[in-house]
């Protein structure tokens, strides 16, 4: 055990073998966060009318760093070990800097349905990551439930693209943010073996955070002729899928694989689909409904055991 575990009064949960299931409270953790992120795309598609990508991660990020610092310091969470520093940094700079400014940049410029087919390149570059840098191996169940939930994706984004997936800025940008996304996942799993996923959450988001500062002229102009329906969003993204949601996913991923916590993901795209349909009035195609049900097949079946 750890200093940082011995401090905490509780050893950091083993992380499960392949073939070992994953607890239903981390996986219930998991969904949490994925229904919260598949949220964010509505908030982003909304707050992005009024705030430029980099204003709106800064935004996002300073409002997650101040509720989780304040949550730290109340419950004196004990930080992590000094070794963990470039680990964690590296963090910060993919999972929530580059990742959220290349995402909320992508969204301007080409529509969700191709963004999130490309984003859902993410856990399968976590899938091969993992299996070799993590040494978690490829089971069968994982690699044929990613390959039919990503073919779902596939069919939602083809059914809810108004231009196709075409080369481009916005279609680069958004392969960068899938990247980002499966590193920071990669590089932020070690690190919940030492320290609470709530203070990993907490410093990883003051890091970007503080990556994002050039950013914040910007954002202070960006504010300044806002609508009160774009800093709603705003506060909400800072909230839920940030503050709330990246913790809720560092307590599943401690207690999962990263391959497996990267597959439940393939559940983001019909979720947003239905919240669209719910809360935009925007009803989903045959062929997204066909797709949703695809990636729900995949995503369950890859959380069986071995």
């Amino acid at each position: 055990m750890t200093s940082a575990q011995a401090n905490q009064g509780t050893a950091s949960p083993e992380t499960p073998t392949p073939s070992s299931g994953t607890p239903p409270l981390a996986v219930a953790a998991g969904l949490l966060t994925v229904f919260l992120w598949a949220s964010a795309f509505i908030g982003i598609r909304a707050a992005g009318k009024d705030l430029d990508p980099g204003a709106l991660t800064l935004a996002r990020l300073f409002i997650g760093a101040v509720l989780l610092g304040t949550v730290v310091l109340v419950r004196k969470v004990p930080l992590p070990p000094r070794a963990d520093l470039p680990r964690l940094f590296l963090c910060g700079l993919l999972w929530f800097g580059i990742y959220n400014v290349a995402l909320n940049a992508a969204e301007q410029r080409i529509d969700a349905g191709t963004t999130s087919m490309i984003i859902s390149l993410g856990p399968v570059l976590i899938a091969v990551l993992a299996g070799f840098l993590l040494r978690e191996g490829f089971p069968r169940p994982l690699v044929v439930g990613g390959i039919v939930a990503l073919a779902g994706v596939v069919l939602i984004g083809f059914a809810t693209s108004s231009k196709g997936l075409e080369a481009g800025a916005g279609s680069a940008l958004a392969l960068l943010a899938a990247a980002a996304y499966a590193g920071g996942v990669v590089t932020e799993k070690p690190l919940l073996a030492n320290s609470s996923a709530l203070v990993i959450t907490w410093l990883a988001c003051v890091v970007g955070a503080v990556l994002c500062l050039p950013f914040l002229p910007q954002l202070i102009d960006n504010l300044s002729h806002a609508s009160g329906k774009a800093i709603g969003w705003t506060l909400y993204l800072g909230v839920f899928p940030t503050s709330v949601a990246f913790t809720t996913w560092g307590y599943a991923l401690a207690r999962s694989t990263a391959g497996k916590m990267g597959a439940l993901t393939y559940l983001s795209p019909p979720i947003a689909v239905t919240l669209a349909w719910l809360i935009l009035d925007e009803t989903p195609p045959w062929l997204a409904v066909a797709g949703g049900a695809l990636s729900l097949a995949g995503v369950v079946y890859s959380q069986r055991k071995k």
